[in-house]
């Protein structure tokens, strides 16, 4: 009897135990619950970056087509038979700003990337600029820990420094040499009251450590890297005969806008490759010529295409055939892939700033730069209309520079069936849209080319701008960037969208809207294709507001009652 009593306490003992482990449980569960989920292993869903190719969207320019130069004869012309398919063979996916804009935007993970999309500084393998990441080094010291970004999207080496003013030329060298540099070329540019330098390592040591010292000189005011900057057009391998109709024409109504305006008496600054002066389609359209790179080079193909697109009027039309041109050379393209420094392209802005140009046009992409968004808002305060190509590298590229900058007006690229170029950046940026593929336009040596691009879109909309100011001299830029927003055929989702900004510009509709004399512009002009049913979305974070600012002075807005009466030439 004592055995199985003892047996019996020992089974309620345990029994006891369970019960009790078993309240625990059922008390606590909801916390045991939560702390499980916080510590499991969370499954994440990442949508994959290689882009997808639907034969639904808007189909790539054929390789057969464009940015060839080609040679037109004078004999009947004949339309060339041009293939609407081609087969596509599997390659290597790529990031769509790796096509279009190389070495400029290199692939970086989410831990990398900034809230823009910009690739902040990360381990590099090489220190080449490859792009490719490596793993940390540990214990070797700086090395190659060079960030990619400094590497791929600068030259590598070069920093663009503001220097004493006062220094000599003497006192900048020894400047440079005591931090193991060498001046490759320092000016003052009167544009930005500003004395800046070119300079680059000459001894070996590692960027980020001569960043640091020479940044810390008494002598140096501000320092950043040399930043790249690329032309954006589509590149083709492929030329195509015949004379394709220029549709672009017709789409921004320029026959009718010619009616009243060619561009008379606007200068145009064009800082782009090599324009060549002699082609038959810019007969004494280019006013002024300078090389900001120094250089011995010829005419370049996208340079000639981008003064064509502008002032054009021989076999072709441009959307201002009467416009002056100052060619600026700031990318050389001997080796096919022109290309630019900030450096560079601050000198191109300061002579256009100071050689009389009313319009600049900037058919170039590259990243945000601190000098070059100085340049700008100084260019812009001396009351010069700035248009930028917003750029080639495709829906998920971050914001392309000088096109975001908010002195700009970006535009992107429509197609001839009104469909957004499918390299064409996105963003809430874009001002307006512009035809910009299957362009027809003058190359070197007399000859002509077909190609694709915002670069071609871009230009188009600075030879309206240029029509508006032969209508109204007096017209502010901020005037202007009004008119054509408010003219633009709606296209897309009705109102503003990412895509195509306010709409693809209407050079009759928004020289309509500008009288002749200097009273204030008519946004909202009899003749323009602004859909009724398009929502406002003035309000909406993000969207830059066109509000209505007064065209020249207080003294010039009378006789507001003559707005709607047409001009004659």
């Amino acid at each position: 009897m004592t055995g199985k009593s003892e047996s019996r306490v020992r089974t309620g003992a345990r029994a006891s135990s369970v019960g009790v482990a078993l309240l625990v449980a059922f008390c606590f569960g909801v916390e045991l619950a939560q702390a499980q989920a916080i510590m499991r292993t969370p499954t994440i869903s990442v949508p994959s970056r290689t882009p997808t190719v639907s034969p639904n969207i808007t189909p790539r320019v054929s390789p057969n087509i464009a940015a060839r130069a080609v040679s037109v004869g004078r004999g009947p012309r004949t339309m060339a038979s041009i293939p609407t398919t081609s087969r596509i063979r599997p390659t290597t996916p790529v990031l769509p700003h790796a096509r279009y804009s190389p070495n400029l935007y290199p692939a970086c993970t989410a831990a990398y990337r900034s809230a823009d999309g910009e690739c902040l500084a990360q381990p590099n393998a090489g220190g080449e600029g490859t792009g490719k990441s490596g793993k940390k080094s540990t214990g070797k010291g700086r090395g190659n820990n060079t960030p990619v970004v400094l590497t791929s999207r600068s030259f590598a080496g070069e920093f663009v420094a503001e220097i004493d003013g006062a220094l000599s030329t003497a006192e900048a060298d020894e400047l440079a040499r005591r931090h193991g540099l060498t001046r490759l070329a320092s000016e003052n540019f009167p544009l930005i009251g500003a004395t800046f330098g070119l300079f680059r390592i000459a001894d070996g040591r590692p960027y980020e450590t001569v960043r640091r010292e020479f940044a810390a000189d008494g002598s140096v005011r501000s320092l950043q890297p040399n930043f790249r900057y690329v032309l954006q057009d589509q590149k083709s391998s492929a030329a195509t005969e015949g004379d394709p109709a220029q549709y672009a024409l017709a789409k921004l109504r320029l026959p009718q806008a010619h009616t009243l305006a060619h561009g008379a008496n606007v200068t145009i600054a064009v800082i782009d490759s090599g324009i060549d002066a002699r082609h038959p389609e810019l007969a004494n359209s280019i006013a002024d010529n300078f090389d900001a790179l120094g250089s011995a080079e010829g005419p370049h193909v996208h340079g000639t295409g981008i003064a064509g697109a502008i002032a054009a009027h021989a076999r072709l039309m441009g959307s201002a055939p009467e416009a002056r041109i100052i060619a600026i050379r700031a990318f050389g393209g001997a080796n096919g892939g022109a290309e630019s420094s900030s450096y560079i392209i601050l000198r191109s802005l300061n002579y256009a700033a100071e050689h009389g140009a009313q319009i600049v046009n900037m058919s170039f992409a590259g990243p945000k730069d601190a000098v070059i968004e100085r340049a700008i808002a100084a260019t812009a305060a001396r009351g010069l209309v700035l248009i930028a190509a917003a750029g080639n590298a495709g829906a998920k590229s971050p914001p392309l520079y000088p096109a975001a900058n908010p002195n700009v007006i970006a535009v992107s690229a429509t197609d001839r069936q009104d469909r957004l170029f499918a390299a064409s950046n996105r963003g809430n940026y874009i001002a307006v849209a512009a035809p910009g593929v299957d362009i027809f336009l003058p190359a070197p040596d007399g000859k002509y080319q077909v190609t694709s691009g915002t670069s071609f879109s871009a230009a188009y909309v600075s030879g309206v701008a240029a029509l508006l100011l032969e209508r109204n001299h007096a017209l502010k830029p901020e005037a202007l960037r009004m008119t054509l927003v408010k003219t633009a055929r709606d296209l897309g989702s009705p109102g503003r969208d990412d895509l195509f900004g306010d709409g693809q510009a209407d050079a009759f509709a928004a020289v309509m809207a500008v009288p002749a004399d200097s009273a204030t512009p008519v946004a909202a002009a009899s003749g323009t294709t602004k859909r009724e049913d398009a929502p406002k979305r003035r309000d909406e974070p993000g969207i830059r507001a066109i509000e209505q600012p007064s065209l020249s002075s207080a003294e010039d807005k009378s006789a507001v009652s003559q707005a709607d009466r047409p001009a004659a030439r």
